[in-house]
């Protein structure tokens, strides 16, 4: 059984920022699920048996070699997509992350094309199809 397709999953979504304004978003290489070639904030599946907070922490060092400093709980969504023709259903758990600017780096190059820093009124043009929902659900917390 697969995870989102046959069951609904959770997803631990994160977007992770300096505290200066910049926010870091990691551009999805061809080796990804879907939506290749478009800007994403992170985020990963919640294993069975591991905790929410562990989650986050363990994706945040895999993607970007780097340690949270503090983070905050921003909410849930319900998200409701279509990958390859399937309809998958995920719940995802929103946080906003502070990390150090100066320890980031590309952890899994293999996904991810590149790993850049913006500002929130100067982000890429070519967006997840999931981050402008996120953006405006939370605008005021971010």
């Amino acid at each position: 059984m697969k995870k989102g397709e046959d069951y609904t999953g959770v997803t631990i979504v994160y977007l992770c920022h300096d505290c200066h304004g910049n926010v870091l978003l990691a551009k999805r290489s061809t080796n990804c699920r879907d939506e290749h070639g478009m800007w994403d904030c992170g985020g990963g599946g919640l294993e069975f048996l591991d905790t929410v907070e562990n989650t986050l922490k363990k994706e945040i060092a895999e993607e970007y070699s780097t340690d949270v400093l503090d983070y905050e709980f921003l909410g849930y969504r319900d998200v409701h997509r279509e990958n390859n023709g399937k309809k998958t259903h995920w719940i995802a758990l929103d946080f906003k992350v502070l990390v150090n600017k100066d320890k980031v780096k590309n952890g899994e190059p293999h996904k991810f094309d590149a790993v850049e820093w913006f500002k929130l009124d100067h982000l890429p043009a070519l967006l997840h199809s999931q981050l402008p929902n996120f953006l405006k659900l939370y605008k005021e917390k971010i």
